[in-house]
């Protein structure tokens, strides 16, 4: 048999803001002065929560932690496309994305000290429960996004991912059905180039994985993930297109993962201390920070006072989480379903927790 040619895909690749603060005015969405200080007040607020969690996990007061530093334009650049109609479907890695929203931050650090009542989303918000397995959710957020279109429902669901979700049986179950029923999702694969240790090159001969949106009859997109504006304007793009009922799209945000993979890794042991210090330079405050410098919005006292009120802000966090009324072990069973079944009960009466 003759061998078939493999065909290249040509995937676009959208960069808006450089690493030097430049901007592409011919790329760049409409924006305010008071939404480009909403991502960069909102990068500083998240990245003081990053700090404290993994400054908190060290002292033993709450369990594993995802870092996201580095991470941030990604999930703010994206977040902040989002209607209130919308559904949010997180990984373990959205924290960003949980604080632009507004999502209380003592609840965050609730969940994060093993209480899974912090993620029980506060009314007005459409965030689902963190997915600690990898890519499990990505269907569930296809789902939704059909369940919406047969009710008619002009919102869209977004999907949170990680390079390694994409190798997922998951992600191609999700993705495939969202192309054959062009279900209004986005799909935001945030690249950071390690799925714990393995390279995003020993995961996938495709070189991007935003090439793969084709094979599912679907647009695909890939971003400079440190990028804010660029991710932004991806992002309303994607969801402009799915209100509208012309299916989802794929978008690869390549970024990087500047912190090990959680508190419970040594990712010294795998890459190279070069490879960092290269992606620390590119990371997104920098370049937002060159740019709004540029455009007379920032200022060293500006900045100061952002920094203060997000530490205050974190640390008033901690101490409502830290007060607030621990869990009672019959919590365990007596949340698994909506109503105690049979056995739930005799179980409770065995352990004596009756109420």
């Amino acid at each position: 048999m003759p061998l078939t040619t493999v065909q290249t895909i040509e995937v676009k690749f959208l960069q808006i803001l450089d690493e030097k603060g430049k901007a592409d005015g011919s790329l760049m969405p409409e924006l305010t002065e008071g939404l480009i200080k909403r991502f960069f007040e909102a990068i500083i607020l998240a990245r003081a929560f990053n700090n404290r969690a993994l400054s908190l996990q060290r002292e033993g007061r709450i369990g594993t932690y995802a870092s996201i530093y580095g991470q941030e334009a990604s999930q703010i650049g994206s977040a902040l496309a989002f209607k209130k109609d919308d559904w949010v479907f997180p990984s373990f890695r959205e924290t960003g994305v949980h604080i632009a929203l507004g999502y209380p931050m003592w609840m965050l650090f609730r969940y994060w000290a093993g209480d899974e009542r912090g993620v029980k989303s506060p009314e007005g918000l459409n965030i689902f429960p963190m997915s600690v397995p990898v890519g499990t959710h990505i269907p569930h957020a296809t789902g939704a996004a059909m369940a919406m279109k047969l009710k008619g429902t002009k919102a869209a669901s977004a999907v949170y991912f990680g390079d390694g979700g994409s190798s997922r049986g998951d992600f191609h179950e999700g993705i495939n059905l969202a192309g054959v029923f062009k279900a209004p999702c986005v799909f935001l694969c945030q690249n950071n180039q390690w799925a714990i240790s393995v390279p995003r090159a020993r995961q996938s001969a495709a070189p991007t994985i935003a090439g793969r949106a084709p094979g599912y009859g679907i647009e695909g997109i890939q971003v400079d993930g440190n990028d804010v504006f660029a991710v932004y304007k991806a992002t309303m793009d994607a969801l402009d297109k799915a209100r509208k009922g012309q299916g989802p799209t794929l978008i690869e945000c390549v970024t990087y993962r500047l912190d090990d993979h959680t508190t419970s890794d040594d990712s010294s042991r795998y890459r190279a201390k070069e490879e960092v210090e290269a992606w620390q330079k590119k990371e997104p405050l920098i370049r937002l920070r060159l740019y709004m410098e540029k455009s007379g919005l920032w200022t060293k006292e500006y900045e100061e006072s952002v920094i203060r009120d997000a530490q205050a802000n974190v640390d008033k966090a901690i101490e409502e989480e830290e007060r607030f009324p621990k869990p009672k072990p019959s919590d365990i069973i007596r949340y698994g379903y909506k109503e105690p079944c049979p056995r739930q009960i005799k179980e409770m009466k065995d352990f004596g927790w009756q109420d």
